[in-house]
């Protein structure tokens, strides 16, 4: 009987300490252990930039038309033909050309036949009238002979005028023929590349309307990219300010020691703008501001029309401190800032710092912390980061 009591009361032990053992455990892990991610403090190079897509062109292109109408009788280059100043292009048939030529030079050479005719005759107007005035000096002659030999001489000299008038006419109509039959001879106006033959030999062109364009000539040894600005960010920008880009089809090379040579006043939409303003227009499109800037060609590996991925950089500093711009825990003004420092002691301490330059990625640190030094980012599950807080267990 003693026995069976014994037993009892030391089952009955056993689960009191079971039970405030299990108790234990789970007071225990109610408070669960904290992860911090943390970065070091590094010297590294950082730079604020405004990101804008751009579109390479052609420092220099030149559409170049036909003056004249006709049909294309002859085209002298290729796509990517490289061509000088004063190449020929292209050559429309000079017929109409030719012939306006002939019938002004025509006029021009009868009117100066009958130049040549009234001055003789003004010759012997002139010896006339003299003759006259000699006899009714002397009281030999009528003076009504006079009379009509100073209207036949001023009769003729007013004809010579006329013909005088409408020979400089005639030589304007010589002179415009002989411009017109050189338009027929289309010549390059630059040293270039041929990026573009809108037309086809054989093709009838007609300059009335509006002059057609025979080829487009580039010059490719320099580029210009015109950067898309946007509303937000062209206010920061400035003309002069450092810049670089990548292209699509090489991503990892950087076109950079360029510079922001102008930005333009308006966006490119004041070129479609009219003056009346559509009342059910509710909807509004972003603004965009071109910003320009060259970059030597040399290898001709820009081509027109392809994308950039443009940098401007609006300000930068080398070798500097930095940490991750997430590791700020309140700013304090005058780029005065909290971060938290993780000690030898595994303890975490807050600390002041001064910032610099911050892209949103990286920040620059003036003054309050030193290279080597691990920053508190944050808390993996969300506990607050405190002064002299304990951490259980740290990520590297």
């Amino acid at each position: 009987m003693l026995k069976l009591i014994k037993i009892k009361y030391l089952v009955i032990a056993t689960i009191i300490f079971a039970i405030i053992y299990i108790a234990y455990l789970i007071t225990s892990n109610s408070k669960p252990a904290v992860n911090y991610i943390i970065a070091p403090v590094t010297k590294s190079n950082i730079e604020k930039t405004v990101l804008a897509d751009g579109t390479i062109n052609a420092f220099k292109q030149v559409s170049v038309g036909a003056q004249v109408s006709g049909q294309i009788k002859k085209l002298y280059v290729e796509l990517g033909d490289e061509v000088k100043q004063g190449d020929m292009i292209a050559e429309i048939d000079d017929l109409k050309q030719s012939n306006d030529l002939k019938q002004s030079e025509a006029s021009l050479n009868s009117l100066e036949a009958q130049r040549e005719a009234k001055k003789a005759r003004l010759i012997n107007y002139q010896l006339t009238y003299d003759r006259q005035r000699k006899l009714v000096n002397k009281g030999a002659g009528a003076q009504s002979d006079l009379d009509a030999a100073k209207a036949e001489l001023d009769a003729i000299k007013a004809d010579i005028a006329a013909l005088d008038a409408d020979i400089v006419k005639a030589q304007v109509a010589v002179d415009t023929a002989k411009v017109n039959l050189g338009y027929t001879k289309i010549r390059s106006p630059i040293d270039g590349v041929i990026v573009a033959i809108p037309v086809n030999q054989g093709q009838t062109v007609n300059s009335v309307q509006s002059a057609p364009t025979i080829v487009k000539v580039a010059q490719l040894d320099k580029m210009t990219i015109e950067a898309q600005i946007s509303e937000a960010d062209v206010v920061d920008v400035k003309k002069g300010m450092p810049v670089y880009f990548t292209i699509l089809g090489q991503p990892n090379r950087r076109f950079e020691g360029l510079t922001l040579r102008a930005i333009e006043p308006a966006p490119e939409s004041i070129n479609t703008e009219t003056n009346s303003i559509s009342s059910s227009s509710t909807t509004k499109s972003a603004i965009y501001y071109n910003g320009l800037f060259d970059v030597d060609n040399p290898d001709h590996v820009l081509r027109i029309s392809m994308t950039a991925q443009v940098y401007i950089v609006l300000s930068e500093a080398k070798n500097v401190l930095t940490i991750p711009s997430q590791a700020i825990q309140k700013k304090l003004g005058n780029n005065k800032a909290i971060v938290y420092l993780l000690n030898q002691s595994k303890e975490i301490e807050e600390r002041e710092v001064t910032l610099g330059i911050d892209n949103n990625v990286n920040v620059e640190v003036k003054s309050g912390v030193k290279e080597g030094d691990t920053i508190v980012v944050s808390s993996t599950n969300g506990a607050l980061i405190g002064n002299n807080v304990r951490a259980p267990r740290v990520r590297f």
